[in-house]
């Protein structure tokens, strides 16, 4: 996994989908991320990304007090051209966030198991 951090020019890897979308977007709730694309062990199908730790443990420390329910933050997620909201996760066990990745998104950017994938993530808590 290798993340850039906190992306200051948002806007050349955030679309306009985001300003739209997420009024509370700052270059401080925006992070550029590469992860590997995991399938969950026991549950068939089910494909994550982690976000770094270094990052998880920066989003925990900002937005963990504004967490829904299982400890879960909203976010606005952009792969390719493919942009979607949804959840992170907290995982116990390996100290990060776990992002979902739906079959839909995996299908439309030609995403499999084992793919390094870069993408934009902008917490909407």
């Amino acid at each position: 996994m290798e993340c850039a951090g906190h992306v200051a020019g948002s806007a050349v890897f955030i679309d306009l989908y985001f300003a739209k979308k997420s009024k509370k977007m700052t270059a401080r709730n925006t992070y550029k991320i590469k992860s590997e694309v995991w399938l969950y062990p026991g549950m068939v199908g089910w494909h994550f990304m982690s976000v770094p730790k270094k990052q998880s443990e920066d989003i925990k420390k900002r937005f963990g007090a504004k967490a829904k329910g299982w400890g879960s933050l909203p976010v606005a997620v952009k792969i390719g051209k493919t942009s979607w909201t949804t959840s992170i996760f907290p995982d116990k066990k390996s100290g990060t966030y776990l992002l979902p990745l739906k079959a839909q998104v995996r299908k439309k950017e030609g995403i499999r198991q084992g793919d390094m994938v870069n993408f934009g993530l902008v917490i909407k808590a």
